[in-house]
């Protein structure tokens, strides 16, 4: 069977089964073979692996995945794809094909079925809308994952990657990194794409950590924290704290744990580590139940 990574394929497929593109569902199916193969380099799958990816489209990177991996689990929103799917991997007898939302899919009871529990390679082509919903919503519900490798637009993977002291530099970039280690795969011009999309986009692998890199005495206020200081970034840290309804803490032990922490009275949260969060965090939630 002729790859779907040659456009004229692509196009011959779409037409035969009157595809038309649905905005909502951020459609842009990749075209070009040397992308995909460094997505699946980078998303370091083998014979081994069960892959889980997320919006297969009409199967271009599934045919290769299906090649390389031991399983694949194609999770595709859009029903219209599905008639559409089933002939383009028809080839392929280790791969399935589940039409539902990707939140709504139980990926820990599917990890247990298809790998036993082990830790699982997720590879993703996702609109914007949705990057961050999805990346958190895996890591958050602690599944065992061994990385996640997306395609996103390319200022999306900066906000990732990037430390503080840059313009890009967030709430995505601090929940990113307290659950995996970013890298960088490859940047990827708009021309890959039908259709065309209106900005170029990138491949980044979020490898996660084995252990957490910072000591939190509790998650949710830590990022309840991070998220009031960017939710007014050019505010103080201690106004942005005190003047957000995440944060249940009196003005005074808000002070008092900056102070503690060593940072100065007029610092930005766009100015603060992971480390340096997570430290302020401790100290606050102590001051929060000292009675």
């Amino acid at each position: 069977m002729e790859k779907l990574s040659n456009p004229q394929k692509t196009i011959e497929t779409i037409k035969k089964y009157q595809f038309s593109f649905q905005k909502k569902f951020g459609q842009n199916f990749l075209i070009d073979e040397h992308v995909i193969h460094k997505i699946i380099r980078g998303a370091q799958v083998t014979k081994e692996d069960f892959v889980l990816e997320i919006g297969p489209g009409i199967g271009t990177m599934t045919q290769y995945l299906a090649e390389e991996a031991r399983e694949v689990a194609a999770v595709e929103i859009d029903r219209k794809l599905i008639p559409i799917l089933g002939e383009t991997l028809s080839a392929y007898d280790n791969v399935t094909v589940i039409n539902e939302d990707i939140l709504k899919v139980d990926i820990a009871a599917l990890a247990m079925e298809k790998n036993g529990g082990k830790p699982i390679k997720v590879v993703a082509n996702l609109p914007y809308y949705i990057t961050t919903p999805i990346i958190m919503g895996l890591f958050e519900s602690h599944v065992p994952i061994d990385n996640i490798t997306v395609m996103v637009q390319k200022e999306v993977a900066d906000r990732m990657k990037v430390g503080p002291g840059s313009k890009d530099y967030g709430a995505l970039s601090l929940a990113v990194q307290y659950y995996a280690e970013p890298y960088l795969v490859a940047n990827v011009p708009a021309n890959c794409f039908i259709p065309r999309p209106n900005v170029d986009s990138a491949v980044i692998r979020l490898t996660r950590h084995e252990k957490p890199v910072v000591d939190v005495d509790n998650e949710g206020l830590l990022f309840n924290m991070i998220r009031a200081s960017f939710n007014q970034r050019r505010k103080t840290l201690q106004n942005g704290l005190k003047n957000s309804d995440l944060i249940s803490a009196s003005k005074e032990a808000i002070m008092d744990s900056i102070r503690e922490a060593g940072l100065p009275e007029t610092v930005r949260g766009e100015a603060l580590t992971l480390e340096e969060f997570a430290r302020l965090a401790n100290i606050l939630h102590r001051k929060m139940n000292e009675k």
